[in-house]
């Protein structure tokens, strides 16, 4: 089953000419609870390749590509094409849309270690020890355009995969809640 089939119906004038369809209520949301997403052991971390879609890894986690909406949920993506990991023509063309030609590689910001607190990456993807400073501060670091956004799309390929044994759980909840 679909993600929208499972939708309540409304009835929609799309035309203005009291001519009404059944459509699904796409306004209605559901979100995951807090404590649902806190925990641990619901979940397994995942890295995305390079090139793959949400439709992919539900296929390789649940064996069904029409459960790439539970990945999507449980990540709190909302726009698939700029909460997910962009593929590398894609990437390029985002900086340049973004920066414009000639600027992708420009600099975005200065960093520097934060005095106090941990001074090191916990990982080869975690600056949260660095902080942003001006041109002229001791030890500052040049981060350009480029950089800062493939940390961000690096953050982006670590999602969480739902556990499959709580799977027909979550379906079932996520449909009771949908009908409310």
């Amino acid at each position: 089953m679909s993600y929208f089939s499972r939708f309540p119906l409304l009835a929609y004038d799309m035309t203005g000419t009291e001519k009404y369809k059944l459509v699904p209520d796409i306004l209605r949301r559901v979100k995951l609870r807090s404590t649902v997403k806190s925990g641990a052991m619901l979940f397994d971390k995942y890295d995305v390749k390079a090139g793959e879609k949400p439709e992919d890894v539900a296929y390789k986690w649940f064996g069904d590509a029409e459960l790439h909406w539970v990945i999507l949920m449980t990540n709190n993506i909302t726009d698939r094409y700029y909460d997910w990991p962009l593929t590398q023509p894609e990437f390029d063309r985002f900086l340049t849309d973004k920066y414009g030609a000639g600027n992708e590689d420009a600099t975005h910001h200065y960093e520097i270690t934060q005095a106090s607190g941990r001074t090191s990456g916990q990982g080869p993807d975690d600056y949260s020890y660095l902080v942003e400073c001006n041109s002229d501060e001791s030890g500052a670091s040049t981060i350009s355009n480029r950089e800062y956004e493939e940390r961000i799309q690096d953050k982006k390929r670590q999602i969480q995969l739902l556990n499959k044994s709580f799977l027909s759980d979550f379906i079932d909840e996520f449909d009771r809640l949908i009908q409310e």
